[in-house]
């Protein structure tokens, strides 16, 4: 049986690796080595009891005397806190999913690569902060990291079989969010609450409102060229309402090679954790003729202040992208807690980025995970000083 280890299980794309794996057979098909999960310890020891896991770990040390208790009899090992996330990674697995949300998903990632392991990478900040220093450590130890992001997946499954140098563009596609038919006057009026309204995709809050702002897509731009070494000139960001097209690759005869299929995250995962087969999906069938069009739209840069800002990383690169992701994670820490409104969260990481660029520069490049975590912690300084003045300001 394949060693598996799923960290964020108790988030969203944790929820569908668990599903997957219980439908495969569960415990009798993987032994899984531990499962990792924040304050709903509730949840987290029952995915531990259905699988069997050697060790289940909570994010959070408080949360350790809940843990215990819900495994008791169990045999399972319940621990907490940071130290306990590494050393749940420095167990052998074979396969890894790696799904907490944030930069605190970096550190442990980049430990279970040590052992040769394939990294199914969720936590998309992990190529945004240290997309060097993470290709050239699981190069180092023989490992694979396979994208779970659906866009990564539709870009790495249309490109099987073909030559990178052959491709001229990629795009992806973005669904918009909840705010993207919205008059652009109104958008700093908008709450959590509407940011939250998703039209087509169940995902976490906080993924959740950065497609409404097209953070999450301003990420997943700098992932793309950090994960497949393509040009920022030839990354490409289409709004697709209809969120069936996940991802497209053109090639420089004119042909594009599209992956469709149903806003279901389990259609990436599925195909990471059966890679290189493709198992059988409990995923929804396209049903063309239900659909009846495809649609698609130019995205507006004033609405989507996030994108441009995405090239401006990519053509820093350095300590740019852990300074604009950390920045972007307290933007969002402050509009969630009601601080700062919906269309102040871009100025935010913007003039974080400059703070930070006027104090060290952005662009020289970390030569270890200690340089970017050092980056990512001074820019989450910066950002939180400017989003409590501004916060201030609007309350004064």
């Amino acid at each position: 049986m394949r060693r598996i280890s799923v960290f964020g299980a108790t988030g969203s794309i944790g929820e569908s690796t668990f599903d997957l794996m219980m439908r495969a057979g569960g415990p009798e098909a993987f032994h899984t080595v531990a499962l990792t999960g924040g304050r709903n310890v509730t949840r987290l020891a029952e995915m531990a009891r259905a699988l069997r896991a050697g060790v289940a770990v909570t994010a959070h040390d408080d949360c350790l005397p809940a843990l215990r208790d819900a495994l008791d009899g169990s045999g399972i090992t319940a621990a907490a806190g940071p130290e306990a996330l590494l050393e749940a990674a420095d167990r052998p697995a074979d396969w890894v999913m790696s799904a907490i949300v944030g930069a605190a998903g970096l550190a442990p990632g980049f430990r279970a690569l040590r052992h040769g392991t394939t990294l199914a990478l969720a936590n998309k900040e992990s190529l945004v902060t240290a997309g060097p220093l993470l290709m050239a450590e699981a190069a180092r130890h023989g490992a694979r990291i396979l994208p779970v992001d659906s866009e990564h997946s539709a870009i790495f499954q249309a490109l099987v079989g073909e030559d990178l140098a052959a491709v001229e563009r990629i795009v992806l596609t973005a669904s918009g969010g909840a705010l993207r038919d919205w008059p652009l006057d109104k958008l700093a009026k908008a709450t959590v609450a509407e940011a939250l309204a998703h039209p087509n995709w169940s995902m976490g809050p906080r993924i959740t409102i950065d497609s409404a702002s097209m953070f999450n897509k301003a990420l997943e731009v700098i992932e793309t060229r950090e994960y497949f070494g393509v040009a920022p000139e030839q990354i490409e960001v289409i709004i697709h309402p209809e969120s069936i097209i996940h991802s497209m690759v053109g090639y420089r005869d004119g042909a594009i090679m599209a992956h469709l299929g149903a806003a279901d995250m389990r259609h990436a995962i599925g195909y990471a954790l059966n890679w290189p087969e493709r198992g059988e999906l409990p995923v929804a069938r396209l049903d063309f003729a239900a659909l009846g069009r495809l649609s698609f739209r130019a995205p507006d840069e004033a609405r989507y202040p996030a994108l441009r800002l995405a090239r401006e990383v990519m053509a820093v690169r350095g300590q740019a992208g852990a300074a604009f992701n950390a920045a972007k994670e307290i933007a969002l820490d402050h509009f969630i807690g009601g601080g700062v409104g919906f269309a102040d969260m871009a100025g935010i990481v913007e003039d974080t980025l400059a703070a930070l660029s006027r104090e060290t520069g952005l662009g020289n490049a970390p030569m270890s995970l200690q340089e970017v975590l050092a980056a990512d912690l001074r820019a989450r300084a910066l950002a939180t000083g400017i989003a409590s003045d501004l916060a201030a300001r609007r309350a004064g």
